[in-house]
């Protein structure tokens, strides 16, 4: 009877295998073959241990017998057991659920305590809070008291945390925060008209939206009362804008096993005193949005396209082909259609798409197809056939792209509000890397991430160490789901191909001394790993940040894959086109140094002196650093999950 066992993956990482394919053999197969025909090479070429097959002796299980002796273990014990190590998946997201508060719970008495001081520094409500104004005299209450009386039947739809927050603070404090007690104050009205623009920053009016009292013809006790439910509905609201504008107004954990983000913790109490006090109420509650370059970027981008006329549809001929030099009547309408698909270019090249009528394909023409083409990550050859014509004739329209500046404004909230002055940044639908040193040339360079069956997760972390000839130590998935077919058929597998197999005490063990049947059922365990070497996985250089994925940044033997435009190829790791300048920025050192330390031939690591945080982020419109908004492809699917969410957090919220 064939065993049939599921296990779900806690690591993944970046891997040569399943890339080449060949005919008459599966990916695998083929790469396996060349790969040991590598390792054989390798002997000659620098002396890189090539592991023949060999014996084990049944009276040292640790270690290796004379060549010839055989393998009791290599009787066969039946059908290979059907074990798959799985990645992460996507879930059914539950939104956050809205509570019922009635005004008389939020308004009962409390013991008076004194106003809580939101902390300058606090990054709890996203941004820096003004210095806050003396003290006022207590207010009388009783009018206050009286109206919640009153009014202590009706109630707000609130989040549990705005619930808590507005029950502790008018609990403590019970006094009007958006009026006198007979009249909406200025300041209310300012709250007011940032809640109601704040589709500005990507959020949504209609959750903040309060209803402003109807005051006229009431007499001292129903204008009150009508003031009271006012400024409970405006308190909630407010906070509500808070969170949201904080840390976004999904849980992004719960969107998939991917997103490794924990939520903001966010201090309504300090929110509210905040409030209270403020006399600019607007500008403070403007400031709880991140606080850096490409938050400003996706919102200038996302006015302009909102203000944008409705875009032309595109017609051109799949047939077109334009050289430099050529005369083509279809010159006019391509260059008009790349004036459309990127408004850009038309302030860089102004003469050339002033004129679009025109049929002689030279100058500045070809300089602005060029740039339309690296935009469009296209061989920039300015000839004008198939790959340009698709990309203007497929390129996303006002309201794809709209769409996802919307779901990019709501992923950056789930990062710090300011990235810091030095930091490594990889947007992995964009498949590039780059590291930020203050006022230094950002350092920028192509990247392979995890296929979509094995992607990168979206986390942060902090880059700890740079390490020199690193060993590749096989993630449990890649040794059950890839190599167990080879290993229950050449038990001697691995270590043909050079790879070491170490038992639970470290010493290595010949690879047909394992039960491989029962570390596929997890009943057994020993590390795989490949030495420094040519032939390493991981190349020369490996920049860690340790975290519980195993995922890093590496060097890579398969230099080919950075020429391709598609780069989602690995296990989960990330490979870097240029890691030996990378590890020098990190270290502050040149590029002869890292080389000279990996010269040196020995498995070493480097500790990366100072704080600097590595974002593994997924953004489908992120700006470059000319403040230039670009579109990517959803390569994991992710914004359709993350749109989901945000829909089914609007369903919740509707009639709040």
């Amino acid at each position: 009877m064939r065993n049939s066992i599921r296990i779900v993956a806690l690591t993944t990482c970046a891997s040569v295998f399943g890339v080449v394919a060949a005919q008459a053999q599966s990916p695998m197969q083929y790469w396996h073959d060349e790969w040991a025909r590598q390792q054989r090479a390798s002997v000659q070429q620098d002396g890189y241990p090539y592991y023949q097959p060999r014996g084990w002796s049944a009276d040292d299980s640790y270690g290796y017998a004379e060549p010839g002796a055989t393998d009791p273990r290599q009787q066969r014990r039946g059908p290979m057991p059907q074990v798959h190590v799985s990645n992460p998946d996507f879930y059914e997201y539950k939104p956050d659920a809205l509570k019922t508060v009635s005004l008389g719970t939020i308004c009962a008495p409390k013991p008076v305590a004194a106003v809580p001081q939101a902390s300058p520094a606090a990054e709890t409500t996203g941004a820096a809070v003004a210095d806050q104004p003396a003290a006022a005299p207590a207010p009388d209450t009783s009018t206050f008291a009286q109206a919640c009386a009153s009014a202590a039947t009706a109630s707000v739809r609130v989040l549990p945390e705005v619930a808590t927050a507005l029950t502790a603070w008018y609990g403590a404090h019970p006094q009007f925060v958006w009026s006198d007690g007979n009249t909406v104050s200025a300041k209310a009205l300012a709250a007011a008209a940032t809640l109601a623009a704040s589709d500005k920053v990507g959020l949504v009016p209609a959750d903040y939206r309060v209803d402003m009292p109807a005051l006229d013809g009431l007499d001292d006790a129903a204008r009150q009362a009508a003031l009271v439910r006012f400024d409970m509905a405006l308190s909630a609201k407010t906070l509500t804008y808070v969170l949201d504008a904080t840390r976004g107004r999904v849980d992004p954990d719960r969107i998939s096993g991917y997103h490794d983000l924990p939520r903001k913790k966010v201090d309504l109490d300090a929110a509210m005193a905040a409030m209270a006090q403020q006399p600019d109420v607007a500008q403070w509650l403007e400031q709880r949005n991140p606080d850096n370059a490409q938050f400003r970027a996706l919102v200038a981008e996302l006015g302009r396209l909102r203000a944008a006329a409705p875009q032309q549809s595109v017609n051109l001929s799949d047939n077109i082909h334009i050289a430099p030099g050529r005369v083509d009547l279809h010159l006019g309408d391509v260059l008009t259609a790349i004036g459309a698909a990127a408004p850009a270019l038309k302030q860089t090249y102004a003469k050339v798409f002033a004129n679009t009528d025109v049929d002689i394909y030279e100058g500045d023409a070809v300089a602005a197809v060029k740039a339309f083409q690296r935009d469009r990550h296209l061989k920039p050859d300015g000839v004008i056939g198939r790959d340009t014509i698709a990309a203007l004739t497929k390129h996303e329209d006002n309201a794809g792209k709209i769409a996802k500046l919307e779901i990019a404004l709501e992923e950056l909230r789930w990062l710090p509000r300011r990235f810091g002055d030095r930091y490594v940044f990889l947007n992995e639908p964009a498949f590039e890397v780059t590291y930020f040193n203050g006022t230094a040339k950002p350092l920028t360079m192509r990247a392979v991430v995890g296929r979509p069956d094995a992607q990168t997760y979206f986390f942060v972390d902090r880059i700890k160490d740079i390490e020199y000839n690193p060993y590749w130590n096989v993630p449990r998935s890649i040794v059950v789901n890839e190599m167990l077919p080879k290993l229950y058929r050449d038990g001697a597998y691995l270590n043909d191909r050079g790879y070491q197999v170490l038992n639970q005490r470290g010493r290595e063990i010949a690879s047909n001394s394992v039960d491989w049947a029962a570390f596929a059922r997890n009943t057994t365990s020993v590390d795989v790993r490949q030495p420094p070497g040519r032939s390493n996985a991981l190349g020369l250089v490996k920049i860690e940040f340790p975290n519980k994925h195993a995922i890093y940044m590496h060097d890579t033997n398969e230099k080919a894959f950075f020429t391709r435009d598609m780069r989602a190829l690995s296990h989960g790791c990330v490979r870097l086109q240029h890691p030996k300048e990378m590890a020098a920025a990190l270290l502050g050192k040149d590029v002869g140094y890292v080389a000279k330390r990996i010269g040196e031939g020995e498995n070493a690591s480097e500790r990366v002196v100072g704080d600097i945080p590595v974002y593994l982020a997924y953004f489908t419109a992120w700006p470059d650093q000319n403040g230039a908004i670009h579109y990517y492809n959803d390569i994991y699917a992710r914004d359709a999950h993350t749109k989901t969410a945000i829909e089914k957090t609007e369903a919740m919220r509707k009639g709040s």
